[in-house]
């Protein structure tokens, strides 16, 4: 990612707030490149910050495990290996799996015809945009169905999990771009549009395992590419 696309932080939020989230964000959409160093100087510069909350915020983001920390205060993203992988999407289909079951019971049909415009703006956006704009739909998706869970614990773990996902997004831009956006988005949207049909029917197990089929597929396409 080039540093000059990150923008000013308002002063409606605090500064090491909007650092840390537009960081958090870029790592999640696979902006950043796995073991690619950020420092703190070259980060302040593209905020416009002092180096303060740029540093607080890649702490933040360490405690997280999406960064590694050097001892000269420099961050890393984190390198990609099969085992990491495999990791890491065990973990969340267990997660992301539960959240999408406990869903079902609680999405009425409101919140599925918005699940379903989510669905339609992910294949509009691998026909006609960015392969990051298509990965941002999918994590829009993706969180507003496990809002339906209810449970904050289980979407705060989805979320630390997505994000240290984040160089393995990284991979899906650089290495399967041409094969996703070769695709009809009814290909790579197909498990969400299983989710969905499950919520119609009221069916929790087949919600859980639309979500799991989707993070499978994910993982089979980049295991090629891990060490």
């Amino acid at each position: 990612m080039h540093q000059s696309d990150f923008v000013p932080v308002s002063s409606r939020v605090t500064i090491q707030d909007g650092v840390y989230r537009q960081l958090r964000d870029a790592l999640m959409t696979g902006r950043f490149d796995p073991e690619q160093v950020l420092t703190i100087a070259s980060l302040a510069e593209s905020f416009g910050t002092s180096h303060m909350p740029v540093r607080e915020a890649l702490r933040r983001l360490a405690a997280e495990n999406a960064l590694e920390i050097a001892p000269n205060g420099s961050a890393r993203v984190p390198a990609v290996s099969k085992a990491r992988l495999d990791d890491l999407c065990r973990a969340r289909m267990a997660v992301e799996g539960l959240a999408a079951e406990l869903a079902a019971d609680n999405l009425g049909a409101d919140d599925i015809r918005e699940l379903e415009r989510l669905v339609a703006a992910h294949e509009a956006s691998g026909r006609d945009e960015s392969v990051y704009a298509m990965l941002a739909r999918n994590r829009e998706f993706h969180f507003a169905l496990y809002e339906g869970s209810r449970s904050d614990v289980l979407i705060q773990l989805a979320e630390t999990l997505w994000l240290r996902f984040g160089p393995y997004m990284r991979m899906l831009t650089r290495n399967v771009e041409p094969i996703l956006q070769s695709r009809e988005g009814e290909t790579y949207t197909r498990h969400h549009h299983a989710a969905i049909a499950a919520l119609r029917r009221r069916d929790a197990a087949g919600v859980r395992q639309a979500i799991v089929d989707d993070i499978a597929a994910t993982q089979d396409l980049l295991r090629p590419f891990c060490d």
